[in-house]
């Protein structure tokens, strides 16, 4: 395969990196995974630690797959938002110089989870698992609420829901009103007892995580506990907030919800449609059709098609003409 239809998409976040290489003709030809996160340093996303995983994961998937012109790369990188500047400054003239790639999308990972989602039409998507953002377009720019980190925002959040059942935790601990003595119970039986949580929880670097490991001790709990119960309908109300805030007013957009928050069920996918419902009754509720994976897959596809009509945007997508094009 040697004209310029090949692509190379990456879905680059917290728990590593997922790499396809495929053929606009053909689809997706092969892929590979590692586990290993890509690095942050002074400067953000560290691109020299991504091409130091990302080459040796390219040159076998060509091997592969026969596809030996990648004409299009899109990389979707977790906080390339704000923590993006070395690879928009590096990643370029790196996958250029290293695989002759002459168009590259350097995409949010916001944004791949939208596109995956609902492809490219107007909507909005809620992307929630330890953190939340919601990611809207009309299709001539992007808007964006929360997402910005557990101690400012994620409201709704795996880490939210996860620290306000530990806080009820604690008011059950202490006697304040507002406690939870399901949830004190199975706080002290994952992390033992509370009064030592503060010193198991502040120090760690992955305090996010362990805050979310918790979220679904509240969903178990909420058929039977009014705290856990409120939690869950409150985070919904944030979500629809979030999602209000970016969906179009008009026209007949479309809302999905994607990442593995939604796994908690009933609890709170039954509030959450409620407050959808009343806050966006001009939008329509769709399954999400894929995840960022496919998402990076479907602006990879159309950038290499020369296709690309999603809004540009120097934070959420951006994209690079090398020198070959």
């Amino acid at each position: 395969m040697t004209d310029a239809s090949g692509f190379l998409a990456v879905d680059s976040g917290g728990s590593g990196m997922r790499v396809v290489v495929g053929t606009v003709e053909q689809g997706v030809a092969a892929r590979r995974e590692s586990r290993v996160p890509v690095r942050t340093g002074d400067r953000g996303i560290d691109a020299g630690h991504l091409m130091e995983q990302l080459v040796p994961m390219v040159r076998a998937l060509v091997a592969e797959s026969g596809v030996v012109r990648l004409g299009a790369a899109v990389v979707g990188a977790a906080g390339l938002a704000s923590l993006g500047d070395g690879l928009r400054a590096e990643l370029p003239a790196a996958l250029e110089r290293e695989f002759g790639v002459g168009r590259v999308a350097l995409v949010a990972d916001a944004v791949t989870a939208y596109v995956g989602a609902l492809g490219p039409r107007p909507g909005a998507v809620v992307a929630a698992g330890t953190g939340l953002i919601a990611m809207g377009t009309d299709l001539t720019r992007w808007r964006r609420a929360d997402g910005w980190g557990h101690l400012l925002g994620d409201c709704g959040s795996g880490a939210w829901i996860g620290r306000a059942g530990l806080e009820a935790a604690l008011r059950a601990h202490d006697g304040r009103p507002g406690g939870s003595a399901g949830l004190l119970a199975r706080a002290e039986e994952l992390f033992g007892p509370v009064r030592r949580l503060p010193g198991k929880l502040y120090p760690r670097p992955d305090r996010p995580a362990v805050l979310a490991s918790f979220a679904p001790h509240v969903a178990a709990c909420a058929d039977v506990d009014p705290v856990a119960a409120d939690i869950l309908r409150a985070a919904a109300r944030h979500m629809a907030e979030s999602a209000a805030a970016v969906c179009p007013t008009t026209g007949e957009p479309q809302v999905a919800l994607t990442g593995g928050l939604f796994k908690l069920g009933a609890p709170l996918l039954v509030p959450l449609e409620e407050e959808l419902a009343k806050r966006l009754p001009h939008a329509r509720r769709v399954p999400a059709a894929g995840d960022p994976l496919q998402g990076a897959v479907r602006i990879a596809t159309d950038l290499a098609a020369g296709a690309l009509t999603l809004p540009s945007d120097d934070a959420m997508l951006h994209v690079v003409t090398g020198k070959r094009d």
